[in-house]
């Protein structure tokens, strides 16, 4: 459930408190000498108007996150007839500063009237103040306007540092987004090209099987346990697409645990395939075992595609620091076309590699044999 309403309800839920206790904090007789005073007029005695002046004052803050405009416009008109009827100092004038504060920050529209009024507002309050022949001077109002800029001016800029906050964290989303659409999008590659692969080379040996039952029922077991493997892999995936809210049931992801089982499936199939595992095996994190079985997997589905029938030898090299992968396939292309499953065979798997610390490389060395190499630390970042 989103935490936006609970956060938006308890922020105007603090507005009232706050002005709950602004306004007993400016009944305190000690707390005069806080007030923002202008005109410096002759001070008339306390009456009921006054208390009701500094009511004005102070309780509109209530309100000042859902009509800061009009908040301000309140404080505002109440703070000039108080200093134009000329009643003492009192606290609850800094209720204009916040409400000040308040417009900057929290105004959305209609800024510029806004500012446009209260400097109109403003000049008339000075000309009674003027009239009513106050001591102030011209310096004196200018000051108190830059001082009431001043507060505006810090609620305009906690509002920009706000919004670009909001726009970093909407942009890190985006980013977090795409960074997940790719990463699906390549393990849909490595699973569907695989596993089509295998079965697509599978069905069509088997029409060569027809003398050997036995071997036909091979082949087809082998056809169907590919095809559930990739049914598996791709109900992982799928769970994470369901816009449930609800956390996926994710199984477990393919590691170099079972690149023995990968490499049954594909010499099942007729690809000669040798497995050499040399050193003891080390845990990798998740990321950076499923990056490693998944460089074996396409190596080995492009073996299939471009080698077919060829021996192809996988080295897994299990050291201190790092796996070292080598997949080498004879009578392969020289620069076999990877691109034909989809374009993210080898610059999918450079990438997948990369972003768990790791380096691959592929190509044909003299001898002919064509080779992909891998080196993933067994610190991986990821």
């Amino acid at each position: 459930m989103s935490t936006r309403p609970a956060r938006w309800f308890t922020r105007l839920a603090a507005d009232p408190v706050l002005a709950l206790v602004f306004t007993v904090f400016s009944f305190l007789p000690f707390t005069a000498l806080l007030g923002t005073t202008l005109g410096d007029l002759p001070k008339r005695p306390v009456d009921v108007f006054a208390v009701v002046l500094t009511l004005g004052m102070t309780l509109p803050l209530a309100v000042r996150r859902r009509w800061p405009a009009g908040s301000f416009a309140v404080v505002a008109v109440c703070f000039a007839v108080h200093e134009s009827v000329a009643y003492p100092a009192t606290a609850g004038t800094l209720g204009l500063l916040i409400a000040l504060y308040s417009v900057g920050a929290l105004q959305d529209g209609y800024r510029r009237t806004v500012a446009i009024a209260s400097t109109v507002g403003y000049a008339v309050f000075c000309v009674v103040l003027y009239l009513r022949h106050s001591p102030n001077g011209l310096a004196d109002f200018v000051l108190f306007y830059a001082a009431a800029l001043a507060g505006v001016t810090i609620g305009m800029l906690v509002r920009t540092r706000r919004a670009e906050e909001v726009a970093r964290r909407r942009l890190e989303a985006e980013t977090a987004k795409a960074a997940e659409r790719s990463r699906i999008a390549r393990e849909l590659h490595d699973v569907v090209t695989h596993h089509v692969t295998a079965m697509v080379v599978q069905s069509s040996a088997t029409k060569y099987l027809t003398g050997s039952p036995q071997q036909v029922a091979e082949s087809l077991d082998t056809i169907g346990d590919t095809g559930r493997r990739a049914l598996k892999e791709l109900r992982s995936l799928l769970s994470v697409l369901e816009a449930t809210g609800d956390q996926p049931s994710a199984g477990k992801s393919p590691a170099l645990d079972d690149v023995a089982d990968l490499v049954a499936v594909i010499r099942n199939g007729g690809q000669p395939v040798e497995l050499v595992e040399e050193g003891e095996r080390t845990a990798l994190p998740k990321a950076a075992g499923l990056a490693g079985y998944r460089v074996v997997q396409e190596a080995l589905t492009n073996a299939v595609k471009y080698a077919g029938g060829h021996r192809t030898v996988v080295r897994i090299g299990y050291r201190a620091d790092e796996v070292d992968i080598e997949v080498a396939s004879e009578g392969a292309a020289a620069t076999p076309d990877w691109s034909l499953s989809g374009g993210r065979g080898l610059s999918g798997l450079r990438e997948r590699v990369q972003e768990v610390g790791g380096k691959l490389s592929a190509g044909a060395a003299a001898d002919g044999v064509f080779r992909v190499r891998a080196s993933i630390p067994t610190g991986s970042r990821a």
